[in-house]
């Protein structure tokens, strides 16, 4: 078999700023004059185009070596060394295998050709390529920080849902077909559907995937390596990109990862704290009250369960007493061949999950979803009425209910930083009476190290929940309440008969649930509660918190609704005391009858 030579092209990014010189066509022309000048036929073309000479992934490179590997090939054609690699050591690798095949390897500009030997000044000269590279990816990678610093965004293709500005490189601007997409996942989770559903959904609506949206259409990276086969195979990774991505409400961000060598493609992922953002530098596609929304609902993991879909307010029911999340309890419990009863209940989680008749932490704040999602839709009903009715006026309550808040909440806010600072410089003063000590040998190194790491660890975090405390309370003088928001919010729903996820998710913040108490206490024999149960739960609304709408009855409604109360607690009372003398009477029949 005979065998061929290779002209192998390279160029990278950093190739094309320093001309055409470099370029895929330049190369191969000067290839070509060599290879037909020197009688090195027949001979065939492989290249890559925008790949870094660190990188040895890059796809004409692994077809050349394959075809090494095949003993194929008879000679290869570089125009110097660094077109080959620009990492000394691997290069090396390549250059032993190519000797142990018996192939020829010739860099035209560097004057080698193994048929004379070996030159020894090779390895210098890929040392230097290797230097130049790690001298470039310094320089970029010091562009890249200013331009990120700038606010102008420092990825290459604007994300799933956006394109370029053909006039601005750096804007970006909405791309109608792809964003409706993204619009649409947002809504879906608002709306309370799963990361599994929303996937499954897009698929068999045949909604084409952001990498074959893209890379059909020669956009962004994957423009060369996205899967044909698989046109409408969303993943949740893909989902919970989107809903991550604060882009999508008008927000530039910046350095999310950073690369740590510059031989390694591999990116490290930098804390969000390390984050360059920018807000509201182009067109958002989700509204900010939306994105917010969303990154508020994926904080509680909702599961399927084999009664159902999860239930959407989970998350969102809260206990009085410990403050845990109130925990779900669903069971279905087939009672006759053609009726199933659906036990579908909260608890509170601290209570639920542990050994409840021995837990004294905290009580079960028992609520059936029935009765939460009841006074959910009756305060939601309540209040957006009133919006209605008397806006003016609600908006000047919500004014001074938010004042009223805000004095409480600086008061107590104030009150602890004062105690978090008194408290901090005891610990400095105990520190400077430590290091004395330490000074003056009464106490060696580690005893020192010892009894300041402690103390070292508590004014740390006395800091930081001052620093938090601060900030709650610049911002709680900074920005009221709006009552607009909520307004908006009224105005967007014309049907208040059905509590819906989505108005759940829009309308409340969370709802705060308090022990039961019965009106009878609890029977010193056999420890069971009598009489009727009443339960206090607090429904905090979004924007404006726990609002209470004023009693727009009249003083003859007032002591009507009063009567009409009293009179069903004494009939229940009447029921109740019927039930407990009948139980009676049956027990006393079944003791005479033993």
């Amino acid at each position: 078999m005979q065998k061929v030579t290779i002209l192998y092209e390279r160029l990278s990014r950093d190739d094309e700023l320093q001309g055409t010189s470099n370029s895929i066509l330049n190369q191969k022309q000067f290839l070509e004059d060599y290879a037909e000048r020197n009688g090195l036929t027949p001979y065939i073309h492989i290249e890559d185009d925008g790949f870094s000479g660190t990188n040895f992934k890059r796809p004409g490179w692994q077809e050349l070596i394959a075809k090494v590997e095949n003993d194929e090939v008879g000679c290869i054609i570089i125009k110097d060394s660094s077109r080959m690699a620009r990492n000394y050591l691997q290069a090396g690798l390549y250059r032993e295998m190519f000797h142990e095949k018996g192939i020829r390897l010739i860099a035209v500009n560097d004057g080698i050709d193994t048929i004379n030997g070996e030159d020894d000044f090779t390895p210098f000269r890929e040392i230097m390529a290797e230097w130049y590279a790690k001298d470039v990816s310094k320089k970029i990678k010091a562009a890249v920080q200013t331009k990120a610093k700038s606010g102008k965004p420092i990825t290459h293709t604007p994300i799933y849902g956006y394109i370029k500005d053909t006039n601005d490189k750096d804007k970006w601007l909405i791309d109608p077909e792809a964003a409706e997409v993204v619009r649409r996942i947002f809504q879906m989770t608002v709306e309370g559907l799963g990361i599994g559903t929303i996937c499954k959904i897009l698929n068999d609506e045949k909604i084409e995937r952001p990498s074959y949206y893209l890379g059909s259409r020669g956009r962004g990276i994957f423009k060369n390596r996205y899967d044909r086969e698989l046109p409408y195979a969303w993943g949740s990774g893909t989902i919970i990109k989107i809903l991550k991505s604060a882009e999508y409400a008008g927000h530039t961000v910046n350095c999310r990862t950073t690369s740590t060598n510059f031989k390694s493609k591999k990116q490290d992922k930098n804390a969000p704290e390390d984050w360059i953002i920018f807000l509201n530098t182009h067109e958002p596609i989700i509204e900010q009250a939306t994105f917010d929304l969303v990154q508020k609902l994926r904080e509680t993991p909702r599961k399927a369960v084999s009664c159902g879909e999860p239930n959407p307010l989970t998350g969102i029911l809260w206990c009085s007493d410990c403050g845990a999340k109130l925990y779900n309890h669903r069971k279905s419990k087939t009672e006759k061949p053609t009726h199933t009863k659906l036990t579908d209940v909260y608890h509170c989680s601290t209570y639920k999950l542990s050994n409840q008749k021995f837990n004294t932490h905290c009580t079960s704040h028992y609520i059936s979803t029935e009765q939460a999602r009841d006074i959910i839709l009756t305060a939601i009903k309540n209040t957006s009425g009133y919006v209605r009715d008397y806006e003016s006026e609600f908006i000047e309550r919500v004014c001074e209910f938010s004042a009223d808040k805000r004095d409480e909440t600086a008061k107590n806010h104030k009150k602890q930083i004062a105690r978090n600072e008194q408290r901090i410089s005891e610990l400095e003063q105990i520190f400077r009476s430590l290091y004395e000590d330490k000074a003056l040998g009464k106490i060696n190194e580690d005893l020192f190290n010892e009894m300041t790491g402690g103390y070292t660890q508590e004014r740390l975090e006395l800091r930081t929940k001052s620093d938090k405390l601060q900030k709650e309370l610049d911002e709680c003088n900074a920005d009221s309440v709006k009552a607009d928001k909520f307004i908006e919010i009224v105005q967007r729903y014309t049907n208040f008969d059905e509590l819906t996820t989505p108005m759940l998710n829009e309308f409340i913040d969370k709802v705060v649930v308090y022990e039961g108490e019965w009106s009878e206490g609890i029977n010193p024999e056999n420890k069971r509660p009598m009489g009727t149960r009443k339960q206090r739960v607090d429904v905090y609304l979004k924007y404006i918190g726990d609002f209470s709408v004023p009693d727009m009855r009249t003083a003859e409604q007032i002591e009507a609704d009063r009567l009409a109360e009293e009179k069903l607690e004494a009939k229940r009372k009447y029921q109740r005391e019927k039930v407990r003398a009948y139980t009676e009477k049956k027990r006393e029949k079944a003791g005479k009858s033993a």
